[in-house]
């Protein structure tokens, strides 16, 4: 009995989990909401925002081409997951004077799998 009880534990264990895991289909669909402004991939360019291929690992102002803001040139940040969430949430909260026009994604876990669907892209645009 006290077997088959550890068992059941760990299976609601790693059940909560997996749920808290990053889902990649989830934050394409996520996506949705920032194509409008910004391309990924392969053939990604800018547009009304900077393409965001390799995005973590970068510094703000960075992708060349690209017409930032002086805020965000001067914000001196690397994105990291941590920044990228900050940043996601509030965007002109995070660097004031962004020209970014976003009211932001709340949910940690729509952040989550948002920042899992990014991290696949390397700097070329091709999936890691």
């Amino acid at each position: 009995m006290k077997l088959l009880t550890s068992a059941i534990l760990i299976a609601t264990i790693l059940a909560a989990a997996s749920a808290q895991a990053q889902d990649i289909a989830a934050g394409e669909r996520s996506w949705n909401k920032c194509r409008a402004c910004h391309q990924i991939g392969e053939t990604a360019k800018n547009g009304v925002g900077p393409h965001l291929n390799g995005l973590f690992g970068r510094h703000t102002g960075e992708v060349e081409g690209y017409s930032y803001s002086a805020a965000n040139k001067a914000a001196n940040l690397t994105w990291d997951e941590a920044i990228f969430a900050e940043y996601i949430k509030d965007p002109k909260a995070k660097i004031p004077g962004t020209k970014m026009v976003f009211a932001g994604i709340k949910n940690e876990k729509e952040i989550a799998d948002l920042t899992a669907f990014l991290k696949q892209f390397g700097k070329d645009g091709k999936k890691l």
